[in-house]
């Protein structure tokens, strides 16, 4: 019997993340399915079969709840939904039904996020998110009808996950559709998806008054590489605004902390019954006087720093910390919608989860209204313009067979949500060394 454990609240919940396209396979109405023929994927692959969950989600299902899981965020396709402008694909809602029952069944309660990253090709090819009289009137509708067809299966919906990075990758970066590089126009549309958001907010409360309806934005820690810089300091100021602080002064405020002509955005303060929190890594900026396009900025990576993917940053566990105490300003529900560690070899996932849990169980202890935690990822999936070159499963992924091998961190994940607690035995069994940090004596 353990002796000693950090104990979660008694309602707290415990699940994983997906996106549609990173599971579903065949969803070729989207602007991912163009990019990936175009030949924009690092390792050439495709999201043609990804975890076939269109034709088989159930399975895995199964396996969330023999590990003791009782949430999942998932995301509805929009381009299944609506393959053609105003033309509503029944079936297609009648398969997402399934698919809601079949976790409902499992006593695993769905978080439903309406869009992750994907677009319909007849809305991309109007202008998509560039169009702004477009996307207030489509995504509405959508909106409309996935509530009207799904809304007494849920509960907890999420409007966009992380309209900042998707802003950035798409608009600033240009390594995602529609493959743009221009802070204009990346502004604007975050500003459209900003009052898409707010509009999807109030629709959905019309139609469903006791939904709690949240945003999931991506969290990075901007750390100066010398914190006695005042330049470092500086430019990891910076950097948060660009990144994290347009969301947060959105939401909280009803404006954009960037000195733009325009800074408030109208509708958009308080529109939010939740905040969701994707937490990957720590980035350590220094001040670089020739690096005008990345805001005067240059990542420093310390040669002890753990590097979760190259180029991105470092593993930093206690920013789960930080940043919940920074997130309970806004004195609403928090909710880490994603975290996890690309890890081809499963050797660094089980310390990676016991240590942002560690620091996620402190937060609560701060008074930090955290909800529940959704790890990215149940079973490895297509990642984006990574395709299947990361790796983010609990679970690892046969590509050749469509097989499923249980991995240590699964293991380790479905005990700690059926105990509900990091205890001094679960830690021991997967981390000794780490279980005589935390567990002294």
């Amino acid at each position: 019997m353990a002796k000693a454990s950090f104990r979660f609240p008694r309602d707290f919940c415990w699940g994983t993340a997906t996106a549609a396209h990173q599971v579903e396979g065949s969803n070729t109405h989207n602007d991912w399915w163009r990019w990936e023929q175009q030949g924009h994927i690092k390792d050439d692959s495709s999201a043609q079969v990804a975890c076939d969950w269109w034709r088989d989600a159930e399975a895995d299902f199964d396996r969330m709840a023999a590990m003791g899981q009782n949430a999942h965020r998932l995301s509805l396709e929009w381009s299944r939904i609506e393959p053609q402008e105003g033309q509503w694909d029944e079936a297609a809602i009648a398969r997402y039904r399934e698919l809601l029952t079949g976790l409902l069944d499992r006593g695993i309660v769905p978080m439903v996020t309406l869009h992750h990253f994907s677009n319909p090709l007849w809305f991309v090819d109007q202008g998509g998110w560039e169009n702004k009289e477009l996307a207030l009137s489509r995504f509405p509708r959508y909106v409309a009808q996935v509530v009207r067809a799904l809304g007494d299966l849920v509960d907890l919906w999420c409007t966009f996950s992380e309209p900042n990075h998707y802003v950035m990758m798409g608009w600033l970066w240009g390594r995602w559709p529609p493959g743009r590089s221009d802070f204009g126009l990346a502004m604007r549309v975050m500003r459209v998806l900003l009052q898409s958001h707010a509009a999807a907010y109030h629709l959905i409360h019309e139609l469903k008054p006791e939904a709690r309806v949240g945003l999931a934005s991506n969290f990075v820690i901007f750390d100066p590489a010398d914190p006695d810089s005042r330049l470092d300091r500086q430019a990891a100021g910076w950097q948060d605004t660009m990144f994290n602080q347009v969301t947060l002064s959105a939401l909280g405020q009803g404006r954009m902390p960037l000195r733009t002509r325009h800074p408030f955005i109208r509708g958009v303060k308080g529109t939010f019954d939740w905040i969701g929190m994707n937490y990957y890594y720590r980035r350590r900026v220094a001040f670089d006087a020739g690096q005008s396009n990345a805001l005067f900025s240059r990542l420093v990576v310390p040669e002890t720093a753990e590097v979760p993917v190259e180029g991105l940053g470092e593993v930093y566990a206690k920013g789960i910390l930080r940043l919940a105490r920074r997130l309970s300003a806004l004195r609403k529900p928090i909710y880490i919608t994603e975290n996890g560690v690309h890890d081809l070899s499963d050797t660094r996932r089980p310390r990676f989860i016991l240590t942002h849990l560690y620091h996620l169980w402190h937060a609560i202890q701060f008074n930090c209204p955290v909800r529940g935690y959704y790890h990215h990822t149940l079973v490895d999936s297509f990642e984006w313009d990574d395709g299947y070159s990361l790796r983010f499963g609990l679970i690892k992924l046969d590509r050749d067979t469509g097989g499923r091998i249980m991995q240590g961190s699964a293991r380790l994940y479905a005990d700690i949500c059926k105990a509900n607690a990091l205890d001094d035995e679960i830690v021991a069994r997967y981390d000794p060394e780490l279980a005589d940090r935390i567990f002294p004596g």
